[in-house]
């Protein structure tokens, strides 16, 4: 995929952020061949914006993992409000978010030193008009970013919890997790983009998304870690 290519699938993109409005279909030129493509092109989205990363975000897209940038403009306080206007093809994920207390180098393989690990919600959103039907073009449209609520954070080393996602007033068992594998992969995925410094958040979305409904909170518990809440309205 040439360079030009990549800059006109980047500008629309970067408009549907801006606009709020949905990309239609883009040509078949402009559709990016492999997840290196959807990268830069998601790279180049953000170049478009002025925007920066704060961190990486690992997310789930036809059963694959996709990772994308994170964006401290997407990060919300526990308890958000999120207007459901601004969501296209939303889902919720259970999500633990990491603020490193070290840089994460390039090379290695060991877990990441974090200051604090948090539960989140990671509530998808894409800027294409459907959902994409690739890893490439997921990696494109920023892996889904939309919102991710990020709740009180704790000192705690990577181990299995049991984590649920349901409407606020009811009960869900969960499933038993170990987070560990999960935050290797999107640290393994930082290391592959160039590593993150000291500061940077990492996000890896952890299980199957739930559908959201307007006007129904939404509760993620993750056992010892807490938990955390989001409307949408």
């Amino acid at each position: 995929m040439d360079p030009a290519q990549r800059d006109r699938a980047a500008a629309w993109i970067a408009e549907a952020w801006r606009s709020g409005e949905p990309v239609p279909a883009m040509p078949y030129e402009t559709l990016p061949r492999s997840q290196l493509d959807g990268q830069r092109i998601a790279a180049r989205v953000l170049d478009l914006l002025g925007l920066v990363p704060n961190g990486l975000r690992l997310a789930t897209a036809n059963a694959k993992s996709v990772p994308g940038p994170m964006l401290e403009q997407a990060m919300l306080e526990d308890g958000a409000e999120i207007a459901a206007a601004g969501l296209h093809h939303p889902e919720a994920f259970a999500a633990i978010a990491g603020v490193l207390a070290e840089d994460l180098p390039r090379r290695g393989d060991e877990m990441p030193v974090f200051a604090s690990l948090h539960p989140a919600l990671d509530i998808t959103s894409w800027r294409l008009a459907e959902v994409p039907s690739t890893s490439a073009l997921a990696a494109a449209d920023l892996a889904g970013l939309g919102r991710v609520v990020i709740g009180k954070g704790k000192k705690l080393e990577p181990m299995r919890l049991r984590i649920s996602v349901a409407p606020e007033g009811s009960w869900k068992r969960g499933l038993e997790i170990d987070i560990e594998e999960p935050i290797l992969a999107a640290a393994l995925a930082a290391r592959r983009a160039g590593g993150l410094e000291k500061g940077a958040v990492l996000v890896a979305q952890l299980g199957p998304g739930v559908p959201l409904t307007p006007g129904v909170p939404l509760v993620a518990s993750f056992g010892r870690l807490g938990r955390v809440r989001a409307s949408i309205v």
